[in-house]
């Protein structure tokens, strides 16, 4: 029995120990094998192209007022029931068609409007509104 002797088992150790490290990174590139073809799959669109400048053509918008008395206004010119008709088909031909808009007084006869209705139908004009005023 040697007390004070030092076997060559006991030498301290100077190199790192490889093993978990090589497990981590085994573990890691698993994982990176297995999310990466599910990340890249999609569904492959062809999607529209749209140009990013502004649309010059502003339709211009049609005031069509009807009175108490029941009298066409076209922008405020003064019309009879034949230069209602001829001016909607002069208007739906223009491209961009022009959008109407319809102020009827609160005393006149629907009848009235529904016949100026009627005749942007007939005309094919296919925007047509309604103006009113903001009640309480």
């Amino acid at each position: 029995m040697a007390f004070g002797t030092q076997d060559d088992n006991d030498e301290v150790m100077n190199e790192i120990n490889m093993t978990p490290l090589v497990d981590v990174m085994l573990v890691l590139l698993i994982i990176f094998m297995i999310t990466v073809p599910v990340m890249k799959h999609a569904v492959d669109i062809d999607l529209p192209r749209a140009s990013n400048q502004p649309q010059d053509a502003k339709p211009e918008m049609i005031r069509l007022s009807i009175d108490a008395a029941g009298q066409y206004y076209w922008n405020e010119a003064k019309l009879s029931d034949e230069e209602l008709l001829v001016q909607l088909q002069a208007a739906s031909s223009k491209t961009p068609q022009p959008e109407l808009q319809i102020r009827g007084d609160r005393a006149v006869r629907y009848e009235r409007v529904a016949q100026a209705m009627s005749a942007a139908k007939r005309t094919g004009m296919k925007k047509i509104g309604f103006l009113t005023e903001p009640g309480n």
